[in-house]
């Protein structure tokens, strides 16, 4: 294979996947690591990707980058839908009293499935109560006979459409759910979990530490990745929920700092 189309084909790869590794991308391609590296060199001197510590990531993707919801909603669709299912039978196993939902596309994914069982189900007479700081997940809920649904205040983001501020960074402080499912932009074994907005990270890092049980869902896009704000390390979450194998170096992380890694699709 010559050069000028192996390095096409990387910049495909990642463009999909929007992470990718230098060992994977060896791996995948039959060459060495130093090939793989100039490649990545080269590419990133045409401007098509940005190298990152182990591998590289699209050229838009910086630490401030955020896409609006209705953005996110239509990327990675089928895997958001897998990790939703996977995420649904951690609520049927573990049956919670109460759960906190973080606002974004994949805790939306679950609602939607969390929804779906309900239907399916002839006694909802139990309700469970979903506490949630996001205007959409709130609105699905809020006719479920099965979900007795909790709004956190604060004053609304617009670009995620989620409450906020020091009100709801308080308002979360004064509860102890049983489980909570956290939305993120970048989980890296060195760095946490990150998002690029600092009062979104607030709100997320009172989530983490207010809650029993804590687990991530976070698709192959965001694994390795860094943004703008830490608002947890790793040793502060019980599971990560996701469509694909960390990298070596951030699943060896995950296993040092204890925490499940929960493979949506595996049977």
């Amino acid at each position: 294979m010559f050069a000028e189309e192996r390095q096409r084909m990387v910049a495909a790869r990642v463009a999909e996947a929007g992470r990718v590794s230098v060992t994977e991308l060896a791996e995948r391609f039959a060459v060495t690591t130093e090939t793989v590296r100039r490649d990545l060199a080269s590419l990133e001197q045409a401007g098509v990707l940005r190298r990152v510590h182990g591998g590289a990531v699209p050229a838009d993707s910086v630490s401030t980058t955020e896409t609006t919801l209705s953005e996110r909603l239509v990327q990675h669709l089928a895997q958001k839908q897998l990790i939703a299912q996977a995420a649904a039978e951690l609520v049927a196993s573990s049956r919670p009293g109460s759960i906190l939902l973080d606002a974004g596309s994949s805790t939306e994914a679950l609602v939607d499935v969390l929804l779906a069982q309900a239907n399916g189900r002839r006694n909802n007479s139990d309700e469970q109560v979903v506490i949630t700081n996001a205007l959409p997940l709130a609105d699905k809920l809020a006719g479920s006979s099965a979900h007795a649904v909790h709004l956190l205040g604060g004053r609304i983001r617009g670009l995620t459409r989620a409450a906020v501020g020091q009100e709801t960074v308080d308002a979360v402080e004064r509860l102890r759910p049983d489980l909570a499912f956290i939305g993120t932009n970048g989980v890296h074994e060195a760095f946490g979990l990150s998002t690029p907005d600092s009062e979104e990270a607030a709100v997320k890092e009172a989530f983490v530490r207010a809650a029993r049980r804590v687990v991530v869902l976070a698709d192959a896009s965001k694994l390795g990745v860094e943004t703008l704000v830490q608002f947890a390390r790793l040793d502060q979450l019980d599971a990560l929920v996701t469509d694909a194998d960390p990298s070596p170096e951030l699943a060896a992380a995950l296993e040092k700092a204890g925490v499940e890694v929960v493979k949506a699709g595996n049977s």
